[in-house]
């Protein structure tokens, strides 16, 4: 059975039929109370089931409360509730509370810079450690005064320092020339130059992902894409290998390179 129309209360057909506003409306009999503009789904607005177009929907007042004593109880009760329900959020989330730091490209860059920083510093703490305090007085020395410094280096070096300092160590003696002497001042003897040898073969091959500058005649230096041969891992923070561009062995930080 076909519903009637809710203003001309005639049969509705499908055809022409609108539900809305929970009633049933022909599509000419479906317009504006005030001005008769025919609306549709789109653009009509309801008010108490009367369908309304945008400029003569009714606005809606608000009426004023009377401040009684029974509101002015309320109002204060629910000030009252609003203030613990603060304190206990507050209480709860003390010392929980962070700001959110902006990754920008300066920040980026800063961070770098701190993370080159504290390895250098471990660097240095761990050398310091490794040679204790007669090895650091001398590292002083050196380098208040690198000229006499250069002279015995060479000397210094003639142990690599993955060797044990309890196992012996046997040196095949070399013939040195003969030191030149002019008018009192005599010229030290022209060092051999010694090679340090890398750990024994089988160790890992690695990538460098960074370039990297070495800060200490122990440490060598690469280039981002160079391969690291014979890797070898000594704490969290280092590691000791040879770079295979340029034959350099010594140790390198980790978190420079990358496994292959």
């Amino acid at each position: 059975m076909n519903p009637n129309c809710a203003r001309c209360c005639k049969i509705v057909y499908p055809t022409e039929k609108v539900n809305c506003l929970d009633k049933f409306w022909h599509k000419a009999c479906f317009h504006c109370e005030t001005c008769k503009m025919t609306l549709n789904m789109k653009n009509y607005k309801g008010y108490e089931k009367k369908p309304y177009c945008n400029a003569h929907y009714p606005k809606q007042s608000f009426t004023m409360v009377a401040d009684t004593p029974e509101n002015l109880r309320l109002k204060q009760q629910s000030e009252l509730q609003s203030q613990v329900r603060y304190k206990e959020e507050f209480e709860k989330n003390k010392g929980k509370g962070f700001s959110v730091v902006a990754d920008t490209p300066e920040l980026q860059r800063i961070k770098k810079t701190q993370d080159q920083i504290s390895n250098i510093k471990y660097h240095e703490e761990f050398e310091k450690s490794r040679m204790g305090p007669s090895g650091g007085e001398g590292l002083e020395a050196e380098r208040r005064d690198p000229q006499e410094s250069s002279y015995r280096r060479p000397q210094e070096q003639q142990q690599p320092h993955h060797i044990p300092a309890s196992a012996p160590v046997y040196q095949q003696p070399q013939q040195q020339p003969a030191a030149q002497s002019y008018g009192g001042y005599k010229e030290p003897a022209a060092p051999v130059s010694i090679q340090r040898s890398a750990p024994g073969g089988g160790g890992k091959r690695y990538r460098a992902v960074y370039d990297y500058s070495a800060a200490d005649e122990d440490e060598v230096s690469f280039q981002d894409g160079d391969t690291i041969v014979n890797v070898q891992q000594i704490d969290d923070g280092w590691m000791y290998g040879t770079v295979e561009r340029t034959g350099d062995t010594g140790m390198l930080p980790a978190n420079y390179v990358e496994a292959i």
